[in-house]
């Protein structure tokens, strides 16, 4: 409803206490209406009803307030807490006062208070709202009384009271749950911001790391292109071995280039320095490279979608993230992977189905975390999954792993560029 509110607690608090200064709005008009054409009591209809109409324009304009992206500071809450207390107070001095059924609903805003403003605040509510509750027990217009019906108004008077016990019943209830699910919502987005922090550090180390290491590898590598390269000079006459060489080389000159690549990469700070490209070449992109690594893995692709295809970010990161996955499927695959992929125009799906053992159970319940890895020692430092993981989510996509029959899925959610006129 209030789409533009400022999501803080207190402007939550706001929008509940608006809603519930709606309810009880109309319960104040079906209770007039009811005492006036029901009941046909004679009490002070102008002034209750101009009490009510100014409470009416004060919630309007409250209502317009939501719409304004301000902060909502403990004083204007405050505020908005006393305007109900005073029109209760105005309407209850026209109509009995303390002998007024209603009179309980003071401790309304004093819930409120309670559980929404600081120790101060509530205080403060506490001593206001006793000393209206005093000023009335002296100070009122009484309601009309027949002594020959006395019976009938102690009935009445019962009655009243039964509803205004269950009108506050309702409403304290409604709020304080709305104020746990804050607090139990608040609660898990700390989480959550903790598990990133934590997260963006292991980032940060790994990082760090990678580029140390970059830099170590450096010298060495340069050091066998060189001893490789007089080799490849002194046995002009062996073929095989000139074969052997070349080979050696070329992979050599392939890590100093991934070496270089990873470096270049680590200043790539915002997802936005990529470019734009189509979802399905980025895909079909994507794989060639996969078969040029892993040429032996064998596997079919399927891929459908609204025609043009939207764009996605083409950025280094994005598609070293889905290698990982690819690399992880191939090595939990026995004989054949299958890939398919579905866009519209707004969000791309990935699944890549191997046909391995699936996924254990302390895998199923560890997947992305830093370091764990299901593999064989040696053969996995457990940082692919958690790497292609953090880097999805930073562009706003999500990664699952789940079993399926003969295998694991994982499937992959990334948003997508709507296509430009």
């Amino acid at each position: 409803m209030f789409s533009r509110l400022n999501q803080s607690p207190l402007s939550k608090n706001l929008q509940r206490l608006f809603l519930l200064r709606n309810i009880v709005i109309a319960a104040q008009c079906l209770t007039i209406a009811l005492a006036y054409w029901g009941l046909g009591m004679e009490l002070q209809w102008s002034q209750i009803i101009a009490v009510t109409a100014l409470l009416t324009v004060v919630n309007l304009a409250t209502w317009l307030r939501l719409y304004r992206n301000w902060p909502v500071s403990n004083i204007e809450f405050f505020s908005q807490l006393l305007i109900d207390i005073f029109a209760l107070s105005a309407l209850l001095y026209f109509s009995g006062g303390s002998t007024n059924p209603f009179i309980s609903l003071y401790l309304l805003p004093l819930t409120i208070a309670a559980a929404a403003l600081p120790w101060t605040y509530t205080w403060l509510v506490a001593a206001i709202t006793i000393s209206c509750y005093t000023l009335l027990l002296f100070y009122y217009i009484p309601l009309p009384h027949d002594h020959d019906e006395h019976l009938r108004e102690f009935n009445l008077h019962v009655s009243g009271m039964w509803l205004a016990f269950v009108l506050s019943t309702v409403l304290i209830a409604w709020f304080v749950v709305k104020m746990g699910t804050s607090i139990r919502e608040r609660d898990r987005d700390l989480a959550r911001a903790r598990e990133q922090a934590l997260r963006n550090e292991q980032i940060i180390a790994l990082g760090t790391l990678a580029a140390g290491a970059a830099h170590e590898l450096g010298t060495p590598l340069a050091t066998m292109a060189i001893l490789t390269g007089e080799l490849q000079n002194d046995y002009t006459d062996n073929r095989e071995f000139q074969n052997s060489i070349r080979i050696l080389r070329d992979q050599i000159t392939h890590c100093k280039h991934t070496l270089t690549q990873m470096l270049a990469d680590a200043g790539q700070a915002r997802t936005e320095e990529g470019s734009g490209q189509t979802a399905d070449r980025f895909l079909r992109q994507v794989l060639d490279k996969w078969q040029l690594m892993r040429p032996s893995v064998k596997f079919t692709y399927h891929g459908e979608g609204v025609q043009p295809a939207p764009q996605i970010l083409n950025t280094q990161l994005l598609s070293q993230s889905i290698l990982n996955l690819l690399n992880n499927a191939a090595d939990a695959s026995r004989r054949h992977i299958e890939i398919e992929a579905r866009w519209n125009e707004h969000e791309l799906r990935l699944e890549i189905l191997d046909d391995g053992d699936g996924l254990t159970g302390e895998a199923a319940q560890r997947a992305g975390e830093a370091f764990f890895t299901s593999k064989a020692p040696g053969h996995g430092f457990g940082i692919g999954l958690f790497l292609a993981n953090a880097n999805i989510e930073r562009f706003g996509g999500s990664v699952r792993l789940t079993n399926q029959e003969g295998g694991a899925c994982t499937r992959v959610v990334l948003p997508l560029i709507r296509p430009s006129a």
